[in-house]
């Protein structure tokens, strides 16, 4: 990065922007749901993403999708480094 350049970390992000990942429609057979919340999980910040989860539970989406071989969203990212946080944030609205 150039020295005159200023490293931006953490901007507020609108509800309006992280609504967006409510409209991301999947292009192969994984459930919609299941592809809304992968897509956020990747595009999203753990604070944002919590935002997200509030609005997707409220639209009527399922946070127990599974995919074809029956792995829901915590199944599937359990074995990255940073989604920890992130599964709290679905096991605590699974509740």
């Amino acid at each position: 990065m150039r020295k005159d350049k200023k490293q931006v970390i953490g901007e507020e992000i609108a509800d309006e922007q992280i609504k967006l990942f409510l409209a991301v429609e999947p292009a192969d057979a994984t459930p919609p749901s299941l592809h809304k919340l992968i897509k956020a999980y990747r595009g999203l910040r753990v604070d944002d993403f919590e935002r997200f989860v509030g609005f997707f539970v409220e639209a009527g989406y399922d946070l127990n999708a599974k995919d074809g071989k029956g792995n829901d969203f915590t199944a599937l990212i359990r074995d990255q480094r940073q989604a920890e946080p992130y599964i709290e944030v679905i096991e605590a609205a699974r509740r």
